[in-house]
Parts: structure tokens; sequence; C-alpha cells
């Protein structure tokens, strides 16, 4: 699935935002994050930001929101999404998870929404190495007393919480266990217009078996859970 993911990120940043913008309908995502940390006049930053759904979010209650990513194509859509918003506190700009161009101390609060988990299969024999390097980035641009946070997936079609890998569970476990990350998970359910939107926007993600079986269900439901795990530095 290495190149799958890396082909949608580079290609169909348009089907992608499409997608996401019908997940976590009721906004449980948003609440969640203001009980992890204050936003209300906090400066924060996006990693793996995508087209900008959680920057978005972010940026109707922080000060200021800068959010990166590595794929220019996704953070093309994101601005032009932000600009709809018609706030001006915010930023964009392609780095890589491992190398925030920002200085030390520098914010209040990180996110990463649903793009360390990748390492995970992009690098299998050092995945460890990796993410540590980017958990140390987020904890180099946090000011003492910030909060770092990690979004990942607890399964797609799922109404319970569980790793859909094997290796994320083993990722998860490594956060908890040996990181000292703090974690809760809530319901962020994808709600769809029609069937036919369903079909559209599941296949070219996440593959033919779940998409046939909201068709034959005659499903625009689709439920996610959502992990979140958080550590105040």
């Amino acid at each position: 699935m290495t190149d799958h993911f890396k082909n949608i990120y580079a290609n169909k940043a348009d089907l992608y935002d499409r997608m996401v913008a019908r997940e976590d309908q009721h906004g449980n995502l948003f609440s969640a994050l203001n009980e992890i940390h204050d936003l209300a006049g906090a400066t924060a930053v996006d990693l793996g930001a995508g087209t900008g759904r959680v920057t978005r979010l972010l940026s109707f209650q922080v000060a200021q929101v800068i959010g990166f990513d590595m794929a220019p194509a996704m953070l093309a859509v994101a601005r032009e999404q932000l600009e709809l918003t018609g706030m001006d506190n915010w930023a964009l700009a392609v780095a890589q998870n491992e190398a925030i161009p920002l200085a030390n101390d520098s914010v209040d609060v990180v996110v990463e929404g649903w793009s360390f988990g990748h390492a995970v299969g992009w690098y299998p024999d050092d995945w460890r190495d990796r993410i540590g390097a980017m958990l140390s980035e987020m904890a180099r641009v946090v000011r003492p007393g910030g909060t770092l946070i990690l979004l990942e997936t607890l399964g797609t079609g799922r109404k319970s919480p569980e790793p859909p890998t094997e290796g994320l569970a083993e990722l998860y476990a490594w956060w908890e266990g040996e990181q000292g990350f703090q974690h809760r998970w809530i319901r962020t359910d994808y709600q769809f217009e029609s069937v036919a939107e369903a079909d559209e926007l599941t296949r070219f993600f996440f593959g033919d078996d779940l998409a046939d079986s909201l068709v034959e269900k005659n499903q625009v439901l689709l439920p996610e859970c959502t992990g979140i795990w958080w550590k105040q530095v």
C-alpha cells in the first residue's frame, strides 16, 4: 500500500478532500482537541495537514495555525479551502515531519493528523527511529507547558476501536508504553449524501471490499474510530 497512498496524495487531492469533508459530522474531533488543550488564543501547528481539514478546524479558535505537508498537491487544495473561510490567521508550507521549519519553543500545540502512522508501512525496518525523530521535532518547537497531539485511525467500518493492522498496534503501544502519551478515542463517522457518493468516495481510498459492502447494504453511514494520543511537554 506504500505507493497507493502516495499516489492519492500526489494525484487525487480533490477527491481526498471531498472524502474527508464527510468525516466527523458531529464535530467530536474539535471538542476533543479543545478538552486536551485550550485552543483559544493558542499558536498551533498541523503536521500532515493534507487538504487542511484539521487546519481549518484549528483556525476558527487559535490565534495562528501553520499547516505542513510533504505533498504540494494536497496543500494547493488546502489553500483553496482555507481561503473560503475568510480567516487570515493561517499559513501553509511544504515540509517533512522530521524537519519542521520553525524555531525552538515557538508554538503552544502541535497536532499530527493521520500522518505518522504511514511511516510504519513505508519504513518497516526503522519506523521507530523515524517516528521518534518526528516526535522530537514536535517537542522541539513546542513551548514548555505546550501539548503534542497525535491522531490516527482505530478502525474504519468499526463501531469500537481496534488498530487496523499489527504494525499500527505496535505503534500505539509504543506511544503509550515507552513515549508516555495518554490516550482516548472518539467516533468520527463518515456521513455520505447517497450510496453512490459513499461508493465513489471510499473505493479509491479504502478499497473495493469496503466500498462493495456499503453498496450491498445500501449504507451511507461509515463508522470510524479515531485514536487521540497526547502529552504535555
